[in-house]
């Protein structure tokens, strides 16, 4: 095999034998099973509790239930794209503290992303709109979930930045210094750009945690996919239908968007991390 196309689980792992290969298709098997055992006993209590009758479907055959999900998904798109903006440029910012060359900055840099990234983002929430407004610090709705998302997901997004940083071989910046360039010129113009091509993909797929988080939208009662599945499930008292079907609609956006991890990671010579 190609140096270059070695996956990290080729690396780290030996190709299993044949006996290994018979236990893992034979584990395979049983468990696909014990899964459609597990599914079909769901199915037919969903089935004896009347719960697959045709009143609780029938609303997805109307245009007017898939334009409220849909107006509530461009909701969820909306908040999760404009979090997404804004836990990058927090996380850059955090980046730079912790990175900085002054010991107080530094230790400032950390304790801001250990914060970030420890606090659960339904605190930051209940921040914002509970306590906030009590400082005279009144948001919309639409910011009230937006910016507790973004300040959650900061703290990993400044440490996926910095490991593409440090990925990045230091002769590059100590060439760079000793031809005279500022430390600055060096790091924005020679370094963060080559360390970007590491980031990409975990970077992407930290929209999948950020798309996640946006579901705690009822909270502020913001109009987002999940806020408008409670409506219909109220007004057609449809709570195993509707949920499934926006279920089902979160697996296919996480899916594109892992696919899309993969291909950044495979276009920027890191699909062997990808494939772990």
């Amino acid at each position: 095999m190609n140096d270059a196309k070695l996956s990290v689980r080729a690396a780290l792992y030996e190709a299993p034998g044949p006996r290994t290969k018979r236990r893992i298709v034979s584990a395979t098997a049983l468990s696909m099973l014990a899964l459609a055992a597990l599914l079909t006993a769901v199915l037919h209590r969903f089935y004896v509790t009347g719960q697959l009758g045709a009143r609780y479907w029938t609303l997805f055959t109307r245009f007017s239930t898939w334009r409220f999900l849909g107006q509530g998904l461009a909701g969820t798109l909306k908040v999760a794209l404009v979090s997404s903006a804004l836990a990058f440029g927090f996380g850059m910012a955090l980046m730079l503290l912790r990175l900085s060359a002054a010991r107080l900055t530094r230790l400032l840099g950390t304790v801001l992303i250990e914060l970030s990234r420890g606090i659960p983002t339904l605190l930051f929430i209940y921040f914002f709109f509970l306590v906030a407004p009590q400082f005279g610090l009144k948001l919309p709705s639409f910011w009230k979930i937006a910016l507790p998302v973004s300040l959650s997901a900061a703290g990993v997004v400044a440490e996926v930045l910095r490991s593409g940083v440090n990925a990045v071989p230091a002769g590059q910046t100590e060439a760079a210094l000793s031809l005279g360039m500022r430390r600055a010129a060096v790091f924005f113009r020679i370094v963060f750009p080559q360390g970007l091509r590491f980031m990409v993909p975990s970077l992407i797929a930290e929209l999948v945690i950020v798309l996640k988080d946006t579901t705690f939208a009822y909270v502020v009662s913001y109009a987002d996919l999940m806020q408008n599945a409670r409506v219909l499930i109220s007004n057609h008292d449809a709570l195993l239908s509707v949920y499934l079907v926006v279920a089902v609609i979160y697996i296919l956006i996480n899916y594109l968007l892992n696919r899309l991890s993969v291909f950044a990671a495979a276009h920027s010579g890191t699909a062997g991390a990808a494939r772990i």
